[in-house]
């Protein structure tokens, strides 16, 4: 099997090159239908194909849509989770290829993902034309369908409101499709009507309870709702169905850990990482739930490798630190908590303090003792006494440790002197 996307150019030197490496192949083309539609219908996969094809994915880049408030994206407007269930098809299949093409920077906008090769794009070949994209010219979105052309355009650049509303006026005119009662569900969460959401979710479900998507969005609503034990439930039985899901395995994971099941939610993770090893932000969370578990060797792996893919992610050398911290490679830990506060615009706080306790661990007893001060003029007295209290008991514990750094016990008394001059007078 093999999926090639051609990419930059004009539509017609995209198109071109699509069609060449197609017949290069002696392939018969078999169209499908037009991806701007994929959003708002359950099956996007070709019926079933008699012998060696290239199934043809003209102007991929309609396929996907980010318009909606971060947190709350449809799942099927995504192309990772897209993508993969065409990876799933093609690993049935041994005579077919994928030919598509897209505009550039249209994809760049709409699936930025395929760029970073994130989860089924390792596996996409992208041929790149090169050189600037020219304006697409080409037919672009051209339907008789006019609710779910309205559908789609709210949810490239509407309001939640509009959203809603193209839902209904879609619904109404295709009762029997649930990735548009999807589409209302997420319009719902948007909105913070989670009832409303809950409801269309399962008018989703009663027409199509076998497909992994509609639990995925149930999963999303249950964690906005905090119940993390029902938002686990719909997450395994979306990885259920679809068992290369990794946003589900993903979301699965980091429940099962809020539900204190550790080693589970581990495993969920693992799962995750096979279909999208470089997913930053599932090595994080899993290198998260193994230092809670004290699997300190897998947690300073899975943060080393955060880093080395994400090294704007602050919190990838905050979590790197507290690792390295724990293991006693209190250099080391100094080190990456360092490079997160350079690299933290809001130079977060309890974070300066694991800094500064890092560095008096280290050795740099005074510099350590220095932070602390400076933290200690420019924080309100709550934030300043949790933060210091904090430090007081990973201080005490450090001056317990067998060769610990000479002036940790100076350090610990200077701390406990700064929390009581910020809390004032005793009143009593």
């Amino acid at each position: 099997m093999a999926f090639r996307c051609v990419l930059g150019g004009s539509r017609a030197a995209r198109e071109a090159l699509a069609r060449e490496l197609a017949e290069a192949e002696g392939l018969r083309l078999a169209p499908q239908s037009p991806v701007w539609r994929w959003p708002f219908q359950r099956n996007v996969l070709p019926s079933p194909i008699d012998g060696p094809h290239a199934v043809w994915l003209p102007d991929l880049h309609l396929a996907f849509l980010t318009g909606q408030t971060p947190g709350t994206r449809l799942v099927l407007t995504q192309s990772t989770y897209q993508l993969q269930r065409w990876l799933d098809w093609l690993d049935t299949k041994r005579d077919v290829t994928v030919v598509a093409h897209a505009n550039r920077r249209a994809l760049a906008r709409s699936a930025a993902e395929a760029f970073s090769r994130r989860g089924p794009w390792q596996r996409i070949d992208l041929i790149d034309l090169g050189g600037e994209d020219e304006e697409d010219d080409g037919p672009g979105i051209v339907s008789s369908e006019t609710a779910l052309a309205e559908l789609r355009a709210a949810f490239d650049g509407g309001t939640p409101e509009e959203r809603l509303d193209a839902s209904a006026r879609a619904a109404a005119a295709d009762t029997g499709n649930p990735a548009i009662h999807l589409a209302a569900a997420s319009a719902h969460m948007e909105l913070q009507d989670l009832p409303s959401a809950q409801a269309a979710i399962e008018r989703a479900l009663t027409l199509a309870q076998d497909w992994e998507a509609p639990w995925f969005e149930y999963g999303k609503l249950w964690l906005r709702s905090d119940d993390l034990e029902q938002a686990a439930e719909r997450f395994a039985e979306a990885a259920r169905l679809m068992p290369s899901f990794s946003a589900a395995l993903s979301n699965l994971g980091a429940a099962l850990a809020e539900t204190d099941r550790p080693e589970e939610a581990i495993d969920a993770l693992h799962r995750a990482l096979r279909y999208d090893p470089d997913g930053y932000s599932i090595l994080n969370n899993l290198g998260v739930i193994c230092r809670e578990a004290g699997r300190l060797d897998e947690a300073v792996e899975a943060a080393e490798r955060v880093v080395r893919l994400a090294p704007e992610f602050v919190f990838g050398h905050y979590n790197l630190g507290h690792a390295l911290f724990l293991q006693g490679r209190f250099e080391a830990a100094r080190d990456a908590y360092a490079r997160g506060q350079s690299r933290d615009p809001r130079k977060n706080p309890v974070q300066a303090g694991r800094l500064a306790v890092a560095r008096v661990a280290a050795g740099e007893v005074q510099a350590g003792v220095d932070e602390f001060a400076a933290l200690a003029a420019a924080l309100p007295a709550e934030a300043c006494a949790q933060l210091l209290e904090e430090a007081e008991t990973t201080l005490e514990a450090l001056s317990q440790m067998p060769g610990s750094p000479a002036g940790v016990r100076a350090a610990l008394a200077t701390v406990e002197e700064l929390r009581k001059r910020k809390a004032g007078p005793d009143p009593s």
